[in-house]
């Protein structure tokens, strides 16, 4: 899965995506006017993989992640011509940064300090991207049906039609009820405001306690339960300098703010959340790992996240729960107390379940 990071210049983008990826990119306080992108890897740390690594030894440990882009910030009125945006249609989700310090020494393009009016604006932005798409490519549609009648073009159109008219209502697309088939058939367009949508409230170092009434604090509570949405903070400052410590001094600075957890397990457990994920776990002398897949997958599509092979040659799914493997203590136990099971095709993979797969190709 990757997520794109999003925002108006001089938000705390760069900074977030060094928390999250430990990636180290240099932050240009007033902006270099670089444009390159940068690409880093996040590690969905899960305490459930540690206990199985203790368990079994393994040679290597992996984390389940998540890719983040950072592209340069996007500038008002140029929605068009933005490349930032272009890089956002090749992402599975959008993480909008949105600026809620005051530092006098780093001027806001609109004046006040306002997160309610900078995500309204980005909205328009996207908003006015997706309708130059929807307003080609129904040009399009139409031209084709004039020359010749096509089956896949004449279920398209009314799609883009029904997207067009929201567009055009200021009503991003990822609103409509939209059924699975129709969002295959426009998945190639890779519409922004389709795209789930993650808003983090880049907070004052001294409102660094306040994450959990973000919502309130700044008037964003018409976000909170929208589809396809979802909201957090962060205060990026503080929390990349927690990210630099050692873990025992982190948790006292973490203790000191009343925080339960550091930026970046709030920004992936939000994205989990957000994109409906659930983690299972696989174990063995090799290696213990965790992997990420859509809740309500079947067990041949959650081997297919481990290889198509498998996918491709599945015979069956040996699954025990995480927790009775660690009642029992070790697999042979978990078998002998019936707690390892055999499941077919037809079952749908829990959070939490370790298991093996069984294939022939």
């Amino acid at each position: 899965m990757k997520f794109g990071l999003l925002g108006f210049p001089k938000v705390g983008k760069t900074s977030l995506f060094n928390i999250l990826t430990g990636a180290g990119v240099a932050v240009g306080r007033y902006g270099s006017g670089a444009s390159e992108s940068h690409i880093g890897v996040a590690k969905v740390v899960d305490p459930r993989v540690d206990r199985l690594a203790r368990m079994f030894r393994p040679k290597k440990t992996t984390y389940a992640q998540f890719d983040f882009l950072d592209v340069q910030g996007v500038q008002k009125g140029e929605s068009k011509e933005s490349v930032s945006l272009k890089d956002m249609r090749n992402v599975d989700a959008i993480a909008h940064v949105v600026r809620a310090f005051r530092d006098e020494a780093i001027p806001h393009a609109e004046g006040a300090i306002n997160p309610k009016r900078d995500i309204e604006t980005m909205n328009t932005e996207l908003l006015l991207a997706d309708l130059d798409v929807a307003q080609r490519r129904l040009e399009r549609l139409q031209l084709n049906l004039r020359k010749m009648k096509n089956k896949e073009d004449e279920l398209e159109l009314p799609i883009i039609q029904r997207c067009l008219e929201a567009l055009e209502r200021e009503r991003p697309i990822r609103d409509l009820d939209l059924k699975p088939e129709d969002l295959k058939r426009i998945r190639g367009f890779a519409f922004l405001t389709a795209k789930p949508l993650l808003l983090i409230v880049n907070l004052d170092e001294k409102d660094a306690s306040r994450v959990g009434t973000v919502a309130e604090d700044h008037s964003l509570s018409d976000w909170v339960g929208r589809p396809k949405a979802a909201l957090c903070a962060i205060s990026a400052k503080v929390e990349e300098e927690i990210a630099r410590l050692d873990p025992q001094d982190a948790r006292a600075f973490l203790d000191d703010l009343g925080l339960q957890e550091p930026a970046r397990d709030r920004v992936i457990q939000a994205g989990f959340r957000l994109l409906g994920l659930v983690q299972f776990l696989t174990a063995g002398e090799d290696e213990c790992r965790g992997w990420a897949i859509p809740a309500g997958t079947r067990a041949p599509q959650a081997a297919g996240a481990i290889h198509s092979d498998i996918e491709r040659g599945f015979i069956r799914a040996e699954v025990v729960a995480f927790e009775d493997l660690m009642t029992a203590g070790s697999l042979p136990a978990a078998r002998e107390k019936a707690l390892l099971r055999s499941e077919g095709r037809d079952y749908v993979v829990q959070d939490g379940d370790v298991i093996n797969f069984r294939f022939n190709v």
